[in-house]
């Protein structure tokens, strides 16, 4: 997703689950992982209520459907419509939302949610488990051609019910209006991450069969903002919801997102008092002015991300196909040359998983930069004058800059690259699309966690069921051997023994070459003097922006 999602102390979720599963087996329980963030400092002054919140994009929003948007736009936005059985708090723990908290089997493969009673949706219909149960049905279901469609295989009969082999998901039963149980082929530790995702905001099957393939553009759920207006090329506006569930949020009256706005005018706007926050980010050519100006230092918020910027490559087109090709590719790229253009603000990454990911291995063996012995591969797979191809990227500053020099650095070792810079949303749609591009530069889309557990950087990126159309896996690579040993690591109650095992996973992977992963990047942004919240509220690890939670002084 212009998945960017991050923060060590949100292996807490995880472990949470782990400690249920585990005292119910009587197996030891994952060590608490050791936080290395600061806590979130208090934002100041009194929230008033009030205001409406305007910010810009350069590129428009492809669609509001939780179902189907998994980019970083759509998916702070979809958290102001929408709501989840749970959530996470300002600390990245895993709180009660639209649900209590889950019983959960002694054998941690049955979870049973209790709904809040009264939780209206936008068009006044309460919502009950049915809705629960078709929403999940629903991102399971083929033809939704949801990208988040992996993350619910552990759930009972749902693989037979996606292969058309069953009317129904048999996992998931609606006990009552406000009971619904899930049942799962085998303990998953990321089981309560998944009911928390975007996929799993519910949504109200009359309104989803009455606009059918057009729900993403008149979406509608239970959150604490209404869809209002799109105009597409132009604005969206969202309005307070007077039914919240949650009475005292949001603060705001209202939010406005400004489309076509590129990031250097939406600065100068922010300047002139006419924008409150910068969708697309401080441009990196005003990053070092803004950083060392004093009437900046508390207009700018600042967040690690546990992510991984890379070139995808595509194993399914030639030459990309052969092993060695890939691996050329990875040592001829300058990744110190591409974090200098960022303004250092970042770090290269030698291996897939980001430090602050469960799992991450400090040892993991990489490719160096080695130009001369990337000719010499190129050369041994039978391209001893280079060959000629093409990479997509998305035409938001700094990316194209980024392209230029991957561009630059293959030129080096005889690859004529073609760089085609497209919005976000044909960049997802080419490369979820078998066969049409040799290589993608993620940057800007992604991979930011979507919850603390390595299965986030293997399933919906690099396991077989998300190699298909409109999937997240544009290398297109499929080992159903390592698809095996995901599903079993995933199982795991010995914490240490499944990280273990997700480092060989992980391994296996970086000496496939399915990816050149180039950097783990930080992230800054801007807002005016009028906008208040804390730093999570407005770089939030899962939500991005949290406009709900944002306040506007007079």
């Amino acid at each position: 997703m212009k998945r960017l999602r991050f923060f060590v102390t949100d292996a807490l979720v995880v472990t949470l689950v782990l400690v249920l599963i585990a005292t119910a087996c009587g197996a030891p329980a994952p060590p608490p992982p050791e936080a290395t963030t600061p806590p979130e400092p208090p934002a100041a002054g009194v929230p008033q209520y009030g205001g409406t919140m305007i910010l810009t994009y350069e590129n428009d929003i492809a669609t509001l459907d939780p179902a189907i948007g998994y980019d970083w736009d759509n998916w702070g936005m979809e958290k102001w419509i929408y709501d989840a059985l749970l959530d996470y708090d300002v600390d990245m723990n895993m709180i009660p939302h639209i649900a209590e908290m889950p019983e959960v089997s002694a054998d941690g493969t049955v979870y049973t949610f209790t709904l809040r009673e009264g939780v209206k949706f936008h068009n006044g219909r309460e919502l009950t488990a049915d809705d629960v149960a078709y929403t999940i049905t629903r991102v399971i279901d083929p033809e939704t051609m949801s990208p988040g469609q992996s993350f619910y295989f552990t759930i009972k009969g749902s693989e037979e019910f996606a292969n058309g082999e069953a009317d129904s998901v048999e996992g998931i039963e609606v006990l009552d209006d406000y009971t619904i149980r899930f049942t799962l082929t085998q303990p998953d530790a990321s089981f309560l991450n998944v009911v928390a995702l975007n996929f799993s905001f519910i949504v109200p099957k009359e309104e989803v069969e009455k606009w059918g393939e057009d729900f993403g553009h008149h979406p509608m759920g239970t959150g604490p903002f209404v869809f209002d207006e799109w105009v597409p090329g132009q604005r969206l506006t969202f309005v307070r919801s007077e039914e919240y569930f949650l009475p005292e949020l949001p603060y705001l009256d209202g939010v406005e997102v400004q489309i076509g706005v590129s990031p250097d005018v939406a600065l100068l706007r922010l300047e002139k008092g006419e924008v409150d926050y910068l969708g697309d980010g401080i441009p990196p050519g005003e990053f070092v002015r803004l950083s060392e100006d004093p009437a900046w230092e508390n207009r700018i918020v600042h967040s690690v991300r546990v992510h991984t910027g890379y070139i995808a490559l595509n194993t399914q087109l030639a030459p990309f196909d052969d092993v060695r090709v890939r691996r050329a590719v990875n040592m001829a790229i300058d990744k110190e040359r591409i974090v200098q253009l960022l303004n250092g603000r970042g770090v290269p990454a030698v291996g897939m998983l980001p430090p602050l990911m469960p799992g991450y291995d400090p040892d993991v063996k990489g490719y160096d930069y080695d130009p001369e012995g990337a000719k010499a591969l190129l050369a041994e797979a039978g391209y001893p004058d280079g060959f000629s191809t093409f990479i997509e990227c998305i035409s938001v500053d700094p990316e194209p800059k980024l392209c230029e020099s991957i561009q630059n650095d293959l030129k080096q070792i005889g690859i004529d690259l073609e760089v085609r810079t497209l919005s976000p949303s044909t960049v997802i749609d080419d490369a979820g699309t078998p066969g049409k591009v040799p290589m993608v530069w993620s940057g800007g889309l992604a991979w930011i966690q979507d919850y603390p557990h390595p299965s986030d950087f293997y399933g919906p990126i690099l396991g077989c069921d998300s190699a298909v159309q409109g999937g997240w896996n544009w290398p297109m690579y499929c080992n159903p051997e390592l698809d095996a040993r995901e599903l079993a690591a995933r199982g795991m109650s010995d914490w240490d023994a499944s990280m273990e095992e997700y480092q060989e996973i992980f391994q296996i992977l970086l000496d496939d070459a399915v990816w050149v992963p180039v950097l783990h990047q930080e992230d800054y942004n801007a807002h005016s003097d009028a906008l208040h919240g804390g730093v999570r509220d407005f770089l939030h690890p899962v939500h991005d922006i949290r406009a709900y939670m944002l306040w506007k002084s007079e």
